[in-house]
């Protein structure tokens, strides 16, 4: 049967409709044979002459067509019989065996219908890539109708003898019927690699071949229809499941061909209008700064480095056999540590062994969820990447020429060339170390910056993306912070952006930035940086409040920022942060790191709803929030004063949380639980000054607070929790 193999070519277009795989029930033979001719008719009459049959397979569909014609002429002679013979007899006498087969003749023709369809609608290129494919489509609905007229009772039907005929005929041409691959469409099949060839090969395909292949041969006229193309192709890649060719890879590199020939023989002036009004369409899977927020969020805890929280890009073993980031482990060492971070023994060595392993399994994890991961330049050459859609040799040649093109308009082009260039680097930028790094090294960069303050909303929207986009490859953050100017400009959009879009990717590309250590302080400094982060913390959208929390965060693991971040009211934001759904554990983790700091957990301790608010999380949080909560109350108490560890040990059911992660919590969880019952235990029959009142505390777990009134104030609580010892 064809339909499988039909079905597998179009779900990237649509779900078929049911009456693809079942036939009709309940239906007299007169009313099968009336939907039957309805079908067919509506068939020849949307492929007729004067509508047109579809430009690519044409030999195909006509003769498909033909077919179709005659089976409506039989089932239009046999209705007009039933009809005649039920106004007579009262029932008409349509053998079974008949009956049986015009019900397998109703699934024929909608699966017929969905391929005449598919030819008509589908993208150009992508039919000619499919060409074999759907030519044995073709042939199999053929071998199918041979079957269904082996098999047609047609001597038991009354039929005029020229009608007969010509079913005779069909049955006889349909038994002899071979696979027909048209020449035509071959030839141009051919063509279109060839093109390919030439940008694997180092050169460029001649413009005047070009123009003559794509505008007089396939009618793509205009840059919507090469927009139409490129996105469908995408589409194909995104569903991509091996089962298919051309492989992605290609596929990739027919993208380029098409987005280079877009600028080549289109220019730049005649992009869509909607672009100049801010209406252009949206990627379909959300921005690169949703992905960037996403990979903090979800990121498995093993794939995090235990220094920097961050997910490992390059992960090594040291001596005792934990793992690290490179970067981080290597700063460690160079601050002259010589100790296991994690387990504080000491290092018998200092030689880092790359884990590869772990660094496949979080490759894998990427690609699975969509999310950007640049391994570092010069790593471990035998680590096993996972990407079924890498690019070819002759997408990345086609898409530096487009590069070419695209930062030669934005130094030289109109205003409107220069927003079209910018959207089309940001969408190039999107995805590929490949494709950011040479956008970067062809100085794409400084033209970008300028147009930052552009006043054209969409100019400065497309910029600020590209240039967060860019900025996921390593390289490419120290040419951004290094380019004079450009770091103040983002700062810029993200305080006085024209769009909540372009406020909220100046707020990502902060936080890409600010994933290279020396580069925070650098930021933190920037005038309103930190005040317009935790602006939009508290009045942002969903999706800004993730890039300002995970920015910030990434701000406060440098110690040197913290005042800054308290007299920027972004330690505030923050602990109003622990209350609001998506950014809460963030929020949290982003304190736990302030609170270390003695001005920083005097500065958190003096917050009111603090303590609250990271109870709550301990209450209802996820375990990394549960385990970023007990750490900043741990450190609240060690740090804050009197008065923050006052309510901290005032807070309701406090025993019954820490019990509950004693046994429950991840390990780090544990063992932040345990030093905060610790604490308390050193506190019980202890007196602490408020006003000359004395203040003895102690903890209990899940008995009721019993006062002592030995004098006013005075607080004593008998300690129940067993402490583990970890």
């Amino acid at each position: 049967m064809a339909s499988a193999a039909i079905f597998s070519s179009l779900r990237r277009q649509r779900s078929p409709s049911l009456e693809a795989f079942l036939a009709p029930v309940d239906l007299t033979d007169v009313g099968l044979l009336g939907t039957l001719t309805a079908l067919s008719s509506e068939l020849i009459s949307a492929y007729s002459v004067k509508k047109g049959v579809p430009f690519y397979q044409r030999k195909n569909c006509k003769s498909l067509l033909r077919k179709i014609h005659v089976f409506c002429v039989l089932l239009e002679c046999l209705l007009e019989n039933s009809n005649s013979k039920r106004s007579t007899r009262g029932s008409s006498d349509l053998p079974f065996t008949a009956f049986l087969c015009f019900k397998e003749l109703y699934l024929l023709l909608y699966r017929s219908k969905i391929l005449l369809d598919y030819c008509s609608h589908s993208s150009k290129l992508w039919l000619l890539l499919q060409n074999h494919s759907i030519s044995g489509h073709f042939h199999d609905l053929n071998r199918e109708i041979s079957t269904l007229l082996d098999v047609f009772p047609l001597k038991g039907l009354s039929l005029p003898e020229d009608v007969r005929e010509q079913v005779e005929l069909l049955k006889k041409q349909a038994r002899k019927s071979k696979l027909f691959v048209d020449k035509h469409d071959e030839i141009l099949r051919l063509k279109l690699f060839s093109f390919l060839n030439e940008f694997e090969n180092g050169g460029l395909p001649d413009s005047a071949q070009l123009y003559s292949f794509f505008v007089e041969k396939l009618g793509i006229c205009n840059p919507r229809s090469c927009r139409v193309e490129i996105e469908f192709l995408e589409e194909q890649i995104v569903s991509y499941e091996g089962d298919i060719e051309p492989t992605a890879s290609v596929l990739n590199g027919f993208v380029a061909l098409m987005r280079y020939c877009r600028f080549l023989l289109f220019g730049f002036e005649e992009d869509d209008i909607g672009l100049r009004f801010g209406k252009h369409k949206k990627p379909k899977k959300g921005l690169i700064s949703r992905e960037i927020a996403e990979t903090f969020i979800s990121v498995p805890k093993d794939f995090c480095c235990p220094i920097s929280l961050d997910l490992m890009r390059d992960p090594v073993i040291v001596a005792t056999g934990q793992t690290y980031d490179r970067a981080s482990i290597s700063r460690w060492m160079e601050e002259g540590h010589c100790t296991c971070p994690k387990t504080g023994q000491l290092l018998d060595h200092t030689r880092l062994v790359p884990n590869r392993a772990l660094r496949n399994l979080i490759v894998q994890w990427c690609a699975a969820h969509k999310i950007p991961y640049d391994p570092l330049e010069g790593g471990d050459p035998c680590v096993e990447i996972f990407a079924a859609a890498s690019p070819s040799k002759a997408a990345l040649a086609a898409n530096k020429a487009t590069a070419a093109l695209l930062i030669k308009q934005l130094e030289n082009g109109t205003q409107v060339a220069k927003t079209v260039a910018a959207r089309e680097i940001r969408l190039l930028a999107k995805t590929g170390k490949e494709n950011r790094a040479y956008i970067a090294e062809a100085g794409a960069i400084p033209h970008l910056k300028n147009l930052l303050s552009s006043p054209d909303a969409v100019a400065q929207e497309n910029s600020v993306t590209a240039m967060l986009n860019l900025s996921i490859f390593d390289k490419n953050k120290g040419r951004i912070m290094d380019e004079v100017g450009c770091l103040s400009l983002i700062v810029g959009v993200l305080r006085f952006g024209h769009t909540t879009e372009a406020r909220e990717n100046a707020a990502a590309t902060l936080f890409s930035l600010s994933a290279v250590h020396d580069y925070k302080k650098k930021i933190a400094k920037e005038d309103g940086a930190v005040e317009a982060l935790a602006g939009l913390l508290r009045e942002g959208s969903p999706r800004g409040k993730k890039d300002a929390v995970t920015a910030l965060f990434n701000l406060s693991t440098h110690t040197d920022n913290c005042a800054r971040m308290i007299e920027s009211g972004a330690v505030s934001a923050l602990v109003g942060a622990l209350g609001s759904e998506g950014v809460a554990e963030e929020a949290a983790g982003a304190l736990a790191l302030v609170v270390r700091q003695p001005i920083g957990a005097t500065a958190v301790g003096n917050e009111e709803v603090a303590v609250a608010g990271l109870i709550g999380m301990m209450r209802c949080g996820t375990p990394r929030g549960k385990e970023n909560a007990v750490a900043a109350l741990l450190e609240l108490c060690r740090g804050g004063g009197a008065a923050a560890t006052e309510r901290v040990l005032k807070a309701p059911a406090l025993a019954s949380l820490l019990q509950t992660l004693l046994f429950t919590g991840t390990k780090r969880a544990r063992r932040k639980a345990a030093s905060l019952a610790r604490v308390f235990q050193r506190c019980e029959h202890a007196s602490m000054h408020y006003g000359g009142l004395g203040v003895g505390y102690a903890y209990a777990g899940n008995s009721a607070a019993a006062r002592d009134s030995t004098f006013a104030g005075d607080v004593s609580v008998s300690m129940s929790i067993s402490v583990p010892v970890l």
